[in-house]
């Protein structure tokens, strides 16, 4: 039996955690193993995310602290419910959330929200095919290394160009 001192605790707990998140993501387990679910946290852990499993109605009473949160995921806390937070890149949680729902049908995805936005499934589809922080962080530098390095092949261009014609009037 749960005391009420626990449920408070737990109830905090949770509001921290929404608080500090960038997004979170409603999910059905049921039917899921013991490994199938710990294997899902080991996958969450390196990309800064975490999955919770909660009781719908502290979940409930931690999001009328968060308004914004509240009023996009209230509505799907029946159940059995986790609520994976995502601290780090919400794209990377989002696909890690994604594949492991194509991998295990049981798993099943309900629905999230980021910046006080709901998403449904289609949605967090469309954010987990997103690219990583890290490859838009290189995809830029390219943009921004276009020009140097166009310059540079240039310039270079001018003395191997006479080096061939040289090289040709040597030959014939």
């Amino acid at each position: 039996m749960i005391t009420r001192q626990d449920k408070e605790e737990q109830v905090k707990f949770l509001s921290e955690r929404f608080a500090k998140a960038k997004a979170a993501f409603v999910v059905d387990f049921k039917g899921l193993r013991v490994e199938q679910v710990v294997d899902l946290r080991k996958k969450l852990h390196p990309i800064e995310s975490e999955m919770k499993v909660v009781r719908n109605t502290l979940a409930k009473r931690a999001l009328k602290d968060h308004p914004a949160l509240g009023a996009a995921l209230a509505d799907s806390l029946t159940g059995t419910n986790a609520i994976v937070f995502a601290y780090g890149e919400v794209p990377a949680a989002a696909k890690a959330l994604g594949q492991y729902a194509k991998d295990i049908e049981l798993f099943q995805l309900k629905t999230g929200v980021m910046d006080g936005q709901k998403l449904d499934e289609n949605r967090i589809n469309f954010l987990a095919t997103l690219p990583g922080k890290d490859q838009l962080r290189a995809q830029f530098l390219g943009v921004l290394c276009a020009p140097a390095s166009k310059l540079a092949r240039t310039l270079n261009e001018v003395p191997a160009s006479l080096a061939r014609v040289l090289a040709a009037k040597k030959i014939g």
